[in-house]
């Protein structure tokens, strides 16, 4: 007994101040076993309760709350155990100034993550375009936000950007979205066959929803050209590319069958003398 008593008393010197045995040790591993096994109940019982979309989100703000109430019930044992944890704080101030100013932009990007889990503000699937680039959300991590663009490169997003930047989201109103495509047209071309040429284009590409009909719009007499705007709905924006550019392959196609010329921009030059 006098050997163990021992063994638990000895104590190894952090500083000259602040002194630790092997008790405070095992009371504070026994104290994180028993917070793990509680937060790994309070995971399974709202994981229960929660929609299997929401199960992810979830799970990036439970790895944060886990992470601070770790630190909290170091702090509380061993403060529990004699151990005066501000004189060891203040001992490393300097430390934790230089540690703090450098965490900043990640505390920032953490927090930024809790918003836009809880807001629903993006979910996975999403399609987004923030600072020029397009792409479709695969994971929302606690800190960045991963996903593909259209060219299939992966594109890592501080979560930071979404508060301090403009995010759109094309499809935060539902998986179906309306597209366009501009076409000129010579003046004197006939603008009725023009319209059906367009229309029927539209109808025969696989990927153009056929519940609504296209539409096309006699949207400017232009400089150069009759401006025409060839309106979709397709159910996968992040496609959008592709079908435009298969849309423009056939109008050019059907343009040349039926002699309709698509302009090149013309000056007119008067020289004076």
């Amino acid at each position: 007994m006098d050997k163990l008593n021992s063994f638990l008393n000895f104590s190894f010197n952090l500083t000259s101040g602040i002194h630790i045995n092997v008790k405070t040790i095992l009371f504070v591993a026994f104290v994180f076993l028993l917070t793990g096994l509680f937060l790994k109940i309070v995971k399974k019982v709202v994981n229960r309760k929660l929609d299997e979309k929401d199960k992810d989100k979830f799970k990036a703000v439970y790895s944060f709350i886990q992470y601070f109430v770790y630190v909290i019930v170091l702090v509380i044992a061993l403060e529990s155990s004699g151990i005066n944890v501000s004189v060891l704080l203040a001992g490393s101030a300097a430390l934790l100034v230089g540690i703090g100013l450098g965490l900043q932009t990640l505390f920032q990007d953490i927090m930024s993550g809790i918003f836009i889990l809880i807001d629903k503000s993006l979910n996975v699937n999403d399609i987004i375009e923030i600072e020029g680039k397009v792409g479709k959300v695969e994971e929302i991590r606690l800190r960045t936000t991963r996903a593909v663009t259209i060219d299939d490169k992966v594109l890592i997003i501080p979560n930071h950007k979404f508060l301090t930047n403009s995010l759109f989201n094309w499809t935060q109103n539902g998986a179906q979205t309306t597209e366009g495509v501009e076409v000129g047209v010579a003046y004197g071309s006939d603008v009725e066959l023009v319209k059906e040429i367009l229309i029927d284009i539209a109808k025969s590409h696989p990927k153009i929803l056929k519940k609504q009909e296209p539409i096309v719009r006699f949207t400017d007499f232009g400089d150069s050209a009759l401006m025409f705007k060839l309106l979709f709905i397709i159910n996968n924006s992040f496609e959008h590319l592709a079908i435009k550019s298969d849309l423009r392959f056939a109008i050019d196609k059907k343009f040349r069958e039926n002699n309709i010329t698509i302009p090149f921009p013309q000056r007119d030059v008067h020289l004076i003398k």
